[in-house]
């Protein structure tokens, strides 16, 4: 996502500096004028991080550790220290800095725990829990000096050069050779990485403090959405939806299989198949028309995500 929002805030005729780990996952990443920096922000002391920040007049965050990740137990810490003090750190030097706005790449997870108050997302689910703690602790360090705003984003598509797509061992799963697939119901908003560069551009111009802005290009079933990238790989399989009690009895499997490993996963998993099969929609339209962005056609995004996605594969020779 952020290889994305650099070129959008360059198309918008902004100056951008960037930080991220080595290395770099391709050549010629960026053009020129772009100042890259490579190192890791959490081993930098405070004083070289407010150096790079100097003369920049806005932030965006787009780091953090993600809800994939399955740390040792307890899982809280891990997430804790990666999406909430991590993120604080950056919103309190950037005040320092002097810098006036920052937009911080957040969850829709939080859009669902409004929304679903009876599932407790936040309370029973570590990753849900430091998205929440995440914003709260990144106003307070805002204070009034900086604008802080937040987009909340749900399954994301495309493709960048020197790097594969998280939705990768899926496409792996839907190119086996098992001739069904196995789903559970549901759904949930989609959006692409296009798009998520519009709305940064967008909110750093345009978001108020303290807004949380849900991001979504399309709402899809998990039928739906598995069948479009099935027909984007050319291939012809029926979509069997799974029961709930089933995909539970999944979930605990999995869950034991990490209780006994030592580990935890961000999302509780069983509980979690309440949200997974429920209808997480989003209303992007409204976010596009509040920030005064285009979108991006989600379509576009899936078929970069396939290609992206599946090694070509080598022909076999006639014998």
């Amino acid at each position: 996502m952020g290889y994305h929002a650099v070129h959008a805030l360059l198309a918008a005729g902004h100056c951008v500096a960037t930080l991220s780990k080595p290395p770099l996952p391709a050549r010629d990443l960026f053009p020129p004028e772009v100042n890259i920096s490579l190192g890791d922000f959490n081993a930098l002391e405070d004083r070289q991080i407010i150096s790079l920040f100097s003369g920049c007049n806005a932030l965006v965050f787009a780091a953090g550790v993600d809800d994939r990740v399955v740390p040792r137990a307890p899982a809280y810490p891990f997430f804790y220290e990666g999406n909430v003090l991590t993120t604080d750190r950056a919103i309190r030097l950037a005040r320092e800095a002097g810098m006036r706005k920052a937009v911080v790449f957040s969850s829709y997870f939080l859009e669902c725990d409004k929304r679903w108050p009876e599932l407790r997302l936040s309370e029973v689910h570590p990753y849900i829990r430091s998205r929440k703690e995440q914003a709260e602790t990144c106003l307070r360090a805002a204070g009034d000096d900086l604008g802080v705003s937040f987009l909340l984003l749900p399954y994301i598509f495309g493709s960048m050069p020197g790097r594969p797509p998280l939705w990768k061992p899926l496409l792996k799963y839907l190119d086996s050779a098992l001739p069904v697939v196995f789903y559970p119901e549901g759904g949930s908003a989609m959006v692409s990485v296009d798009e998520v560069a519009q709305a940064t551009v967008a909110a750093l111009e345009r978001g108020e403090p303290g807004a949380m802005y849900p991001v979504g290009a399309e709402d899809l079933t998990w039928r739906e959405w598995i069948g479009r990238l099935l027909k984007l790989m050319g291939k012809h399989k029926p979509v069997l939806t799974l029961p709930k009690w089933m995909v539970k009895l999944g979930a605990w499997c999995v869950h034991t299989l990490h209780k006994l490993r030592g580990l935890e996963s961000g999302l509780n998993l069983v509980p979690f198949v309440e949200l997974q099969t429920r209808l997480a929609y989003l209303d992007g339209n409204h976010t596009r028309e509040v920030l005064g962005y285009l979108g991006a056609p989600l379509q576009d995004a899936l078929e970069a995500t396939v290609t992206a996605s599946l090694e070509p594969k080598t022909p076999t020779k006639d014998k």
